[in-house]
């Protein structure tokens, strides 16, 4: 994987507490940050970071091209904006938000700009996130498919998104997962409570390590350190083809985020 299995997320987080559950992250061992332009923690996260001690070298940042800026001639300008405020001369992997089908930007010209973003040395690697199977076919013949690291997708145990996982795998194209724990839903489900009590785990362990086995890279957020710290022993927890099947047996469509306008017709 081009990308990194484990990091931490942003979404929702902003001024001191983001800065706090960034700082807290980057102590504990987590070198691989998600953010978005949308998100307006940029900023928070470039002064975690600067105060941090970590080497930029050591770190892996993402950003998300918000849909206001998909124009050819907007698109890197906003990038460099995103850069200053994370006080970086480069982000490692740079997305399209949402792929906002019929806001006036055609894709071949917000993925050329986005490809054009990587040529000037903005980002070292672009993706897409929340792309369907068609979309994501049309972001492969823009900019071909070994340029694009991931398709960033909302992913649970109630949200499993087997045939897009599928088609993303055929074409070499890792897939990121969001809302892994289904805004802690998934948490209170009597199956996977009674696989963590099997393995003396948490319950968002046992769903991090479901996702990590599955070969998505994971990007749980948390606000508070002792969970941060928890969520990352995920990577240490193995589940058997019982707790697989198992959890592969709660996929009902529960889908988390869709919005209108933005959101395309999901496969």
């Amino acid at each position: 994987m081009s990308i990194p299995s484990f990091g931490v997320g942003t979404f929702r987080l902003t001024g001191q507490t983001v800065i706090d559950s960034v700082r807290n992250a980057l102590a504990l061992g987590y070198r691989a940050i998600d953010t978005a332009q949308i998100y307006g923690n940029e900023a928070d996260i470039g002064q975690a970071i600067a105060g941090s001690g970590v080497p930029r070298g050591d770190l892996f940042l993402t950003t998300k091209i918000w849909v206001d800026n998909y124009a050819g001639d907007k698109l890197v300008p906003s990038l460099r904006d995103s850069l200053a405020r994370l006080r970086t001369h480069y982000v490692d992997l740079t997305l399209i938000h949402w792929p906002a089908p019929g806001n006036g930007i055609a894709l071949p010209e917000y993925m050329a700009a986005l490809a054009e973003a990587r040529a000037l040395g903005l980002t070292r690697r672009i993706g897409i996130s929340n792309f369907n199977i068609d979309l994501a076919r049309q972001a492969i013949a823009a900019v071909g498919k070994d340029a694009i690291a991931t398709n960033q997708i909302e992913l649970s145990p109630y949200l499993q998104n087997r045939k897009l996982v599928a088609f993303l795998k055929d074409h070499g194209i890792a897939v990121t997962s969001y809302m892994t724990l289904a805004y802690g839903k998934v948490l209170e489900d009597p199956v996977i409570a009674g696989i963590a009590r099997k393995h003396d785990a948490t319950p968002a362990q046992v769903v991090l390590a479901w996702a990590l086995q599955l070969g998505y890279a994971v990007i749980p957020s948390s606000t508070k350190r002792e969970n941060l710290a928890s969520n990352l022993l995920a990577r240490d927890l193995r589940l058997d083809d019982d707790d697989l099947l198992k959890i592969a047996a709660l996929e009902r469509n529960g889908r988390e985020v869709s919005p209108e306008g933005l959101a395309p017709a999901w496969d």
